[in-house]
């Protein structure tokens, strides 16, 4: 029997909203239990480091963007590109699951088709349709953090692309379906 401060509208409400938030992806969640967003990424083929607070109160904050689209873009023809919000919310997810809040080592971001066509040439392991090209893919590692353990808290996130590349130390990431190689 229903209190009755308490109407049936109100409780199947009240129950669907609970329901609702069990089913959110990891980054609505986390957009609810932090006010702010920062990442610290060191390009390792430039040697440039930027500290940016990207995410903030609800919204993301163009500055912040605009210094991480700076940092992970085509160093080789120095073009920027617009990254894809997901791969930042994902790299703070991960740093997170981590219990990290370190420098983020890149090895690669975006890539422009040029770049990407000039490195299938020369590695079999680039793809076509590559992710980078989109903006929506790093390589990265992390200084402290054993590459198996980067590789299994990106898998154990579920958000998108996993791929381990122990011999070139780094992990792969990217925002398309969930998979790994």
């Amino acid at each position: 029997m229903l209190d009755k401060g308490i109407s049936r509208r109100q409780l199947l409400l009240g129950s669907g909203l609970l329901l609702t938030a069990g089913l959110l992806p990891q980054t609505a969640q986390a957009s609810r239990s932090t006010t702010s967003r920062e990442l610290v990424i060191h390009n390792l083929n430039t040697g440039e480091k930027v500290r940016a607070s990207y995410w903030e109160n609800g919204r993301y904050l163009p500055d912040g963007l605009a210094e991480l689209n700076h940092i992970l873009r085509d160093h080789r023809r120095n073009e920027v590109f617009d990254i894809d919000r997901k791969l930042f919310d994902q790299l703070f997810l991960l740093q997170h699951k981590l219990g990290r809040k370190g420098q983020i080592e890149l090895i690669s971001g975006y890539r422009s088709l040029a770049t990407n066509n000039q490195k299938r040439r020369h590695s079999r392991g680039v793809a076509k349709r590559s992710y980078h090209t989109l903006g929506q893919a790093v390589d990265i590692r992390m200084p402290g953090v054993q590459l198996t353990h980067l590789r299994q808290a990106a898998l154990q996130l579920s958000v998108g692309g996993v791929g381990y590349y122990p011999n070139d130390n780094f992990v792969h990431l990217d925002t398309g379906p969930v998979r790994r190689w």
